[in-house]
C-alpha cells in the first residue's frame, strides 16, 4: 500500500494513470470519516491497494469524472471500473474479494446491520453541526440530540447482549460507524458516551482491532486539520505533512 500520507491532488493536477494489476485504488482524504470506512474494510480484508488523496477544498477537475458528486471515497480497479459512495464501496469489497467476510450471509442478520446503519445515520450530520458551532453559540440542543442518538445505539447493544453491533465479533456495521466515534476520541468529547456504558465498552473493544488501531488518526493532527477545514483553508487536507 502506498500514499496513505501522500500530499493530496488538487486543481490543475494530472490525473493518475491506470491502476496497477493486482491492486485496487482508493481516492481518499486523510481525515475523511466516509473514506475511513473503505480503508478499514481494505485493511481488515488484507486487500492490496494504493491510496490517492484528493484535496476536497480544491478538487481536481478530472476527479468529477470518477465521481460526479466529487466526494471520496472512490474505488477504481485495474479494469477501470469505478465505485463510489462509502457504504457501497464497502459492500463491493466484501463481495468481490475473498478472505474474512464482514457482512453476514443470513438475510435477516444482514437486514439487522442495515437497520443499525439507518439508526446511526443522524450522528454524522449532528457531529458536523456541533463542530461548526463550537465556541460560537449555545450547543445544548445539539448535545441533547447527540445524547438521544447514542442512547438508541446503546439500546441495540443492550438488547443484543453482544460486544459488537453484529454479534460477538467485529463485522461490517462496526467499521461503518466507527470513524465518527474516532472523532469523539480525537476531539475529547468522550463525555457524550458517559450515559451509554455498552457503547463505551464497544469503543474500547474497537480500539483493540488491528485495522482500527493501524488507521487511527493522531488527535492533535485531526484537531489541526479541523481548524483549517472550518476556515475553508485550501491546505487543510494536507495538515501536518
Amino acid at each position: 500500500m502506498s500514499g496513505g500520507s501522500a500530499r493530496s491532488l488538487g486543481k490543475g493536477s494530472a490525473p493518475p494513470g491506470q491502476v496497477p494489476e493486482g491492486l485496487i485504488r482508493v481516492y481518499s482524504m486523510r481525515f475523511c470519516p466516509f473514506a475511513k470506512r473503505t480503508l478499514l474494510v481494505l485493511k481488515a480484508k488484507g486487500i492490496g491497494h494504493e491510496v490517492i488523496n484528493i484535496n476536497l477544498k480544491n478538487k481536481p477537475e478530472w476527479f468529477f469524472k470518477k465521481n460526479p458528486f466529487g466526494l471520496v471515497p472512490v474505488l477504481e480497479n485495474s479494469q477501470g471500473q469505478v465505485i463510489y459512495e462509502s457504504a457501497i464501496t464497502c459492500e463491493y469489497l466484501d463481495e468481490a474479494y475473498p478472505g474474512k467476510k464482514l457482512l453476514p450471509d443470513d438475510p435477516y442478520e444482514k437486514a439487522c446491520q442495515k437497520m443499525v446503519f439507518e439508526l446511526f445515520s443522524k450522528v454524522p450530520p449532528l457531529l458536523l453541526s456541533f463542530l461548526r458551532r463550537q465556541n460560537k453559540e449555545d450547543c445544548s440542543g445539539l448535545k441533547e440530540d447527540l445524547h438521544k442518538e447514542f442512547s438508541k445505539l446503546e439500546e441495540v447493544l443492550t438488547n443484543k447482549k453482544t460486544a459488537f453491533f453484529g454479534g460477538s465479533s467485529l463485522s461490517m456495521i462496526d467499521y461503518l460507524i466507527w470513524p465518527w466515534f474516532e472523532w469523539l476520541v480525537a476531539l475529547e468529547l468522550n463525555e457524550y458516551v458517559d450515559h451509554t456504558p455498552n457503547l463505551k465498552l464497544w469503543m474500547a473493544a474497537m480500539m483493540k482491532d488491528p485495522a482500527v488501531s493501524s488507521l487511527f488518526i493522531d488527535p492533535k493532527a485531526f484537531r489541526g486539520f479541523l481548524d483549517l477545514y472550518l476556515q475553508n483553508n485550501l491546505e487543510a487536507c494536507d495538515y501536518g505533512l
